[in-house]
């Protein structure tokens, strides 16, 4: 089975505004953007991240679509959402997959790279 040719294009902010000033802990939000590059029609079907802290604390997410849907994609259309992910250090990364169907029922995985979590200017 040849992998479909499927992009995905991730960008990350800090939301301080989200949590109480006194808060422990650290929101982000990350603006996706799932491009289908192939010549067929995909379907999302479930999505799978792995989020680590700056102390190796890892939680994972997974679960059916994104944000409440599962979009079908047709070929050279493109999905976008936001989400958000809250961890315990200032710095951290993220990286998953999503489950894509084909319209032959066929499922494979679109491999998300690692991207970083990062209060902006923590790093001087």
């Amino acid at each position: 089975m040849h992998e479909l040719d499927i992009q995905v294009r991730v960008k990350t902010r800090h939301l301080p505004e989200h949590l109480p000033s006194d808060s422990e802990q650290f929101a982000f939000a990350y603006h996706i953007t799932i491009k289908n590059e192939s010549n067929e029609t995909v379907q999302l079907i479930n999505r799978y991240w792995r989020i680590t802290d700056a102390n190796g604390k890892t939680s994972e997410v997974q679960g059916a679509g994104v944000v409440g849907k599962q979009p079908i994609l047709k070929a050279s259309e493109s999905f976008e959402y936001t989400s958000g992910a809250v961890i315990d250090t200032p710095v951290g990364n993220m990286e998953g997959y999503y489950e894509m169907e084909r319209e032959n029922g066929e499922r494979f995985k679109v491999p998300i790279d690692v991207f970083r979590l990062a209060v902006p200017h923590i790093l001087h």
